[in-house]
């Protein structure tokens, strides 16, 4: 058989499949030591190993087979796969509003590419609305890709050319902007967003997918549909996150950008807001606010961008015996403001104290927040916390250590002198600080005691 019938293989995938001729794109039925198994033999990607069969089974999902466990396979047919969404005309509607996807990397919707492995975005009006034909009954859909980044590669440039891009769309007149992005780190920008794009007139939906749109499980569809139509309908223009609520294909949650935190590593509901409750409920159907304090949708094209920010910030988790010289790093590196994720109420070990009163000293701006996430830095309780207060650093409320952080780089953007920068770190400007936390918020998060059941039986259809 020629090369290209297994394409991607080699070493003892490679030879188990010529010994038994059966070729990529296979129907086949493989016997093993540990079981038997159905699907289609797919291609490799040339960077794997050289080990295993990859078989899409028939519930879609692949499952690698390794070659020396496999006794025999049986070809039952061929189906090859075209991996091509098809890119149909994106039909224009008068009477239905205008919104901007902004692209800056993620797999909203995507192909796979078998050279690489990858998967690979699609992102053209076309193609979105070949792979989720429901965009047309909500909007006039318009795509720009700004950026084709993983979200650990999002930064200070890519933030203010987003915000930049955001402020071009809104004077185009767009009803509503959404953002496709890496889930990753989509919490640093939603939250750097909120204060480089204040005062929007229309809503800025940042929306991802935990897994992509290759997979039978994938969220990308359906979050696609809620952020649009947030942006086309909704009358919240905040900054927001838009994906899945529950676990489930239910409803999604929309959550303002700076208290919102990325808090499982493969969960569709990954997406959280801490110490404060969601924005709102989106479904196909309806919007619904769990809140009434979110600013409102406005006619006008005014929007005030403010992109300056300072990159020689950094954000240090403490830990029990860290030691001093990790500060000292910073200090000598010209860093200008540290935030610290302290223990408890806002706490570090003393053997710290002398490089934080350097870092004082040196002009550097210290900011407090908690490890724990939830709850209010507490400084005066214990001793430790008012020494260390003395020695210059400053509680910074219930803000996210996330959120403290692009919010330090944005505040010293605009001054270095510590007075000023302490007043616009504590002067709340998109609800990164909050007066106080929900008195059942905490509690949603715990799981089958009680008073979550409670809770939860109240939303139950």
């Amino acid at each position: 058989m020629a090369s290209d019938s297994f394409k991607g293989y080699r070493g003892s995938a490679l030879a188990v499949l010529r010994n038994f001729g059966v070729p990529i794109w296979s129907d086949v039925q493989i016997a093993t030591r540990s079981g038997r198994f159905t699907g289609i033999v797919l291609p490799r990607s040339e960077t794997a190993d050289d080990l295993h069969v990859v078989v899409k089974l028939r519930s879609g999902y692949n499952v690698g087979i390794a070659a020396e466990q496999i006794t025999d396979m049986q070809i039952t047919g061929r189906r090859e796969a075209r991996y091509q969404i098809p890119e149909k005309e994106f039909p224009h509607d008068p009477k239905k509003p205008r919104v901007k996807l902004l692209g800056t990397g993620g797999t909203i919707a995507s192909r796979l590419d078998y050279r690489t492995g990858a998967v690979i975005p699609a992102f053209s009006p076309g193609e979105l609305y070949g792979s989720v034909p429901e965009l047309a009954e909500i909007c006039n859909l318009e795509t720009e890709k700004l950026y084709g980044v993983f979200s650990e590669n999002m930064g200070p440039e890519q933030w203010r050319g987003t915000a930049e891009a955001i402020g071009r769309e809104i004077e185009k007149g767009v009803q509503g902007i959404v953002i496709g992005h890496g889930t990753d780190t989509m919490h640093h920008t939603a939250a750097v967003l909120s204060f480089m794009v204040q005062d929007s007139p229309v809503p800025i939906v940042m929306v991802g997918s935990q897994r992509s749109s290759d997979r039978p499980s994938s969220d990308a569809a359906l979050n696609l549909i809620h952020s649009v139509k947030t942006a086309a309908e909704s009358d919240i223009a905040e900054v927001m996150v838009c994906m899945f609520g529950p676990t489930s294909d239910v409803y999604g949650l929309l959550h303002r950008g700076t208290r919102v935190r990325k808090m499982h590593s493969s969960y569709r509901s990954t997406f959280r807001t801490i110490g404060d409750i969601p924005l709102a409920m989106v479904s196909r159907d309806v919007i619904t606010p769990l809140r009434n304090d979110y600013r409102r949708r406005r006619n006008d094209r005014q929007v005030h961008l403010d992109t300056a920010f300072e990159e020689k910030v950094s954000i240090v988790y403490y830990y029990p015996n860290m030691q001093p010289d990790i500060i000292e790093a910073l200090i000598d590196n010209h860093y200008r403001g540290i935030v610290i994720a302290g223990t408890g109420l806002g706490h570090v070990n003393k053997p710290l104290y002398p490089v934080l009163k350097r870092a004082n000293e040196c002009g550097i701006a210290v900011f407090m927040t908690v490890q724990t996430l939830w709850g209010y830095v507490q400084m005066y309780v214990y001793e430790t916390g008012r020494e260390i207060m003395e020695l210059g650093v400053v509680p910074a409320a219930n803000m996210l250590p996330e959120v403290a952080y692009v919010k330090l780089g944005w505040a010293l953007g605009h001054t270095k002198d510590l007075q000023q920068v302490k007043e616009i770190m504590l002067t709340p400007i998109a609800g990164e600080i909050t007066e106080r936390e929900p008195s059942n918020g905490y509690l949603i998060l715990q799981g089958n005691i009680p008073e979550v059941e409670e809770f939860i039986s109240r939303y139950r259809k």
